[in-house]
């Protein structure tokens, strides 16, 4: 929150963006590489000991560069402190329900500060929204614990380096 303004004005630009999804992209497959056939230290996220979920919380903190995740920052961070990819990955969705009430928290406290108050009907509609965005959270989240049980991030580090590319060249053509 002290920072928001500052990292806002110094680093949300297109550079900073597609540098962070090509970086990012790079981390994912050299991590993967790096621990093929090895054991983790810690195969299950429960088994995170307090030091170990302050580490991986410290890499949350990466995040508010734009162009980076939040759970990728998490998920890089826990595997380099040898938590399996899985449990890496779990936490990480764990340590999204504070982050995302808190986000929302602040968006309606601001409302509310500008004057702004929705009236029932609106405040159904939310409800709603929450409850529904909830559900199909749980959906895909099921889904991609499967998926990353499964499979490595190799190919969303690939992704994520295509991605930063095409991003360049559109601001590149744009700029032409």
């Amino acid at each position: 929150l002290a920072f928001d303004d500052w990292v806002n004005e110094h680093f949300y630009n297109k550079v900073t963006v597609a540098a962070m999804l090509i970086v990012y992209g790079v981390a994912f497959i050299v991590i993967e590489r790096l621990h093929r056939g090895k054991a983790y230290r810690i195969e299950s996220a429960d088994d995170l000991s307090y030091k170990d979920a302050f580490a991986v919380g410290c890499f949350q903190a990466l995040a508010v560069i734009p162009g980076t995740s939040r759970s990728g920052s998490t998920i890089i961070g826990g595997m380099l402190a040898g938590v399996s990819r899985t449990a890496a990955a779990e936490f990480t969705f764990f340590m999204a329900i504070p982050v995302m009430a808190g986000a929302s928290l602040i968006e309606v406290l601001g409302f509310i500060k500008d004057g702004i108050v929705p009236s029932s009907a609106e405040w159904g509609v939310l409800i709603i929204g929450i409850i529904v965005a909830f559900a199909v959270s749980l959906a895909v989240i099921r889904f991609l614990m499967d998926f990353v049980k499964k499979h490595s991030f190799e190919s969303f580090g690939w992704y994520r380096i295509v991605l930063g590319i095409v991003v360049i060249i559109y601001f590149a053509i744009n700029a032409a």
